[in-house]
């Protein structure tokens, strides 16, 4: 090779390294910028996103290491005692070790130990999983609801069995009694009207259950129609009257109040007189049980109120649960199915309502249903002796009558 051409062959190679060095120098300052410009503009890296992912789940996250630090945690597993004072829940760490020992993923219960007084989560579940180079990630929900609702159809379906059970095997008795007493038609006509009595209360059983299943959504519920307030406590009345006059029980009642709201009529007929029907079999005889109506900023209310026994601030959560009592042998003495009261709180959900209970145990209760007015009814009132404002129908006021059977303080 001359020297010309070593010469040159140098500079061609000085002009390549040159080159390539100008692209990699230019590819790095446009990263930089790139990066320089997504912090500048806020636009968030992979690293970013992910973290808030974390951050905004609803599930409680806790990212730990091989040691069992928290590395990264987001709200929700505070609120649900995934972590406390940068510490992770010991079940959880201990399920996370079992996880690097073996790789694979680990089920655990986090359901907090101590009673909290009815606030916060009952019931978390959750799991671990491996995410290799010695970290784990512990994922939890709050499963309470789930877990309400499934102990909920497991008591709804051991009552029901319960409660069909005992009418069918009185029945299969009693025909035994019929058929050994075949000769004697005395004791055919005492069997003869038990047998009636019990399919009599089998029947009125699988009735209220069809149409709880009904108001609970099973079935489509009928269209919703003006409907008058007096008319349906007048046949509400009427089904309930040959109870009240077997236990002494006098029913007062205010005057007719013109008031009107949207709704099913038999559904309402069926709910109101569900109240009634408790408030005469939780009263002694010859106390008294008053019905009254109001209209209340655009709500009407009916109040039935009772001088009975009364329900104890424990018990009166519960009372609209399905064949819950409060007093099991009186129910069964009156023959109740334990659906009334749960069957009053759907009817009233069902036409944007609600049912209010007031109770005080030796004092007596007071239970009002409260439906949304009909836009059209009459939306004024008159003031009575006590200054109470009143429906059209100039009746006695839900609390002032309940004040005067001593059922509201």
């Amino acid at each position: 090779m001359t020297p010309v051409v070593g010469v040159l062959a140098s500079i061609g190679l000085l002009l390549v390294v040159g080159l390539l060095g100008g692209v990699v120098g230019f590819l790095a300052a446009r990263q930089r910028r790139s990066q320089t410009r997504d912090g500048a503009t806020g636009r968030p890296t992979v690293a970013d996103l992910v973290q808030r992912v974390a951050l905004s789940s609803h599930s409680g996250v806790v990212l730990l290491d091989s040691s069992g630090d928290v590395v990264l945690h987001n709200p929700r597993a505070v609120e649900l005692g995934l972590v406390r004072d940068s510490r992770p829940d010991e079940r959880a760490w201990k399920a996370a070790e079992q996880v690097l020992a073996g790789g694979s993923v680990v089920r655990v219960d986090l359901s907090p130990l101590e009673h909290r007084n009815g606030r916060g989560p009952t019931a978390v579940r959750g799991e671990v999983r491996p995410l290799g180079d010695g970290f784990t990630v512990v994922d939890a929900d709050d499963e309470s609801d789930a877990v309400r609702l499934e102990a909920t159809r497991r008591d709804f379906v051991a009552n029901v069995s319960h409660e069909l059970k005992t009418p069918v095997g009185a029945v299969a008795l009693l025909a035994e009694a019929v058929l050994d007493a075949a000769d004697d038609p005395h004791e055919v006509r005492r069997f003869g009207t038990k047998i009636l009595n019990e399919a009599t209360r089998l029947g009125a059983l699988v009735t209220e259950l069809i149409a709880l299943s009904r108001l609970q959504g099973a079935e489509r519920l009928p269209e919703l129609a003006t409907v008058d307030v007096d008319t349906v406590i007048a046949d509400a009345l009427g089904r309930c009257r040959l109870a009240a006059e077997s236990s002494e029980i006098t029913i007062t009642v205010d005057q007719p109040s013109g008031l009107q709201v949207n709704g099913d009529a038999t559904l309402l007929v069926s709910a109101l007189s569900n109240l009634v029907d408790n408030a005469v079999s939780y009263s002694s005889a010859g106390s008294p049980v008053s019905v009254s109506r109001r209209l209340v900023d655009g709500v009407v209310e009916i109040a039935v109120t009772d001088r009975g026994l009364g329900i104890a601030p424990e018990h009166q959560e519960r009372v609209f649960e399905r064949f819950f009592r409060v007093d099991q042998a009186r129910s069964r003495a009156t023959g109740g199915t334990g659906l009334g009261l749960a069957i009053v709180k759907h009817v009233a959900a069902n036409h944007g309502g609600d049912v209010r209970l007031w109770s005080r145990p030796g004092t007596g209760s007071t239970f009002t249903l409260r439906l949304p007015a009909h836009s059209d009814g009459p939306q004024t009132g008159f003031r009575g002796r006590d200054g109470a404002r009143r429906g059209d129908g100039g009746g006695t006021s839900v609390n002032s009558r309940a004040r005067e059977l001593g059922g509201v303080p």
